[in-house]
């Protein structure tokens, strides 16, 4: 199994989010990078750097106006007196379908869809970076490879093709998913993160040729609270291919593997040839999101019922955050792929 990691993604470094209306320091920080290496470092995985693809991967997923949005936002927004160091949005529309404003102001707050995203200087480059480890492992996979491991970050399953938001600003599950598909592979994607991946379904809620499926704590009381409930199945021709499996806050490795079989059994019966793992370990009971209890051990049991499909398979690393187990439940994952 090849690693893929970009050095450029340590760049980014928010410093604050809003959580129950109160600032916090941001948890997705670069420190997150070293915890999960030293998981790739217990199984002495080899680890290469993505090469550059270009834009086009990233823009058959996100349109034009959205990219130049996050490449230009920090420089214009330092040209407005007394602005935050970070992007940070303070007011949003209605609906997006409301008129589009030239303000930067303005355009924060269409494309952002909550204040933990944070942009500062070097956020475009580490999302860029990002979104390259993965577009490099679904290479890998298109190229023979059984597994790859995508060390992505900042994640990526919370954006929308126009909108950032949960720490997330380019789709890197759904855009190694869009590449995939584009070679003429039947994917699904499967998403076992702590919260609902609604940036991935949005992308691909009316495609019928992409199944998503997301594991995730329950959204009534837990991020992202709009999306990820059982009634959401896909719209137009795509109704029907995507599967939501919510858990109760606590639930722990029993619950877990009880609703990773009906997404298991679901990928089967849909007949997917390739399968890209959107990997969230903040499902574990020492998070400090604390909203799932799944064990290390359990990230093993996981693990390996989803090797057992025996389809190519990128992982792509979504969330995560820091505790002390964090490499050791990379490490658990990643070693009932080999």
């Amino acid at each position: 199994m090849k690693v893929v990691f970009s050095d450029t993604q340590r760049a980014h470094d928010p410093q604050m989010f809003l959580s129950s209306g109160a600032p916090k320091p941001c948890p997705e920080k670069p420190a997150r990078i070293e915890a999960l290496l030293s998981g790739v470092r217990k199984l002495d995985l080899p680890v290469i750097a993505p090469e550059d693809a270009g834009m086009a991967p990233i823009a058959a997923v996100h349109p034009a106006r959205y990219l130049t949005f996050l490449q230009n936002i920090h420089d214009r927004w330092r040209l407005i007196d007394g602005a935050s160091p970070e992007v940070i949005p303070n007011i949003h529309p209605g609906s997006r379908l409301d008129g589009y404003p030239k303000s930067a102001v303005g355009q924060a707050g269409f494309h952002m869809t909550d204040t933990s995203c944070p942009i500062s200087g070097p956020t475009w480059g580490s999302a860029y970076a990002s979104a390259q480890t993965a577009i490099h492992g679904a290479g890998l996979v298109l190229g023979g490879d059984k597994v790859a491991y995508a060390l992505c970050r900042p994640p990526g399953h919370h954006c929308f093709p126009e909108l950032a938001g949960g720490f997330c600003y380019l789709a890197n599950s759904a855009i190694a998913a869009r590449l995939l598909q584009q070679a003429g592979r039947k994917v699904a994607v499967l998403d076992v993160d702590l919260h609902h991946g609604n940036g991935t379904q949005g992308v691909f809620y009316e495609d019928p040729s992409v199944l998503t499926v997301s594991l995730h704590c329950h959204p009534e009381r837990f991020y992202p609270f709009f999306w990820g409930y059982e009634g959401e199945t896909g719209a137009g021709d795509g109704e029907g291919t995507n599967l939501n499996l919510c858990l109760e806050r606590g639930a722990g490795d029993a619950p877990f593997l009880a609703a990773l079989d009906r997404a298991l059994d679901r990928i089967t019966l849909w007949g997917a040839d390739t399968l890209v793992l959107a990997l969230g370990l903040d499902a574990f009971v020492g998070d400090p999101f604390a909203g799932l209890a799944v064990t290390t051990p359990g990230f093993s049991q996981i693990a390996r019922a989803v090797a057992g499909l025996g389809l190519p398979t990128l992982i792509v690393q979504e969330g995560g955050y820091l505790c002390p187990e964090l490499g050791d439940n990379l490490a658990a994952v990643l070693a009932e792929f080999m």
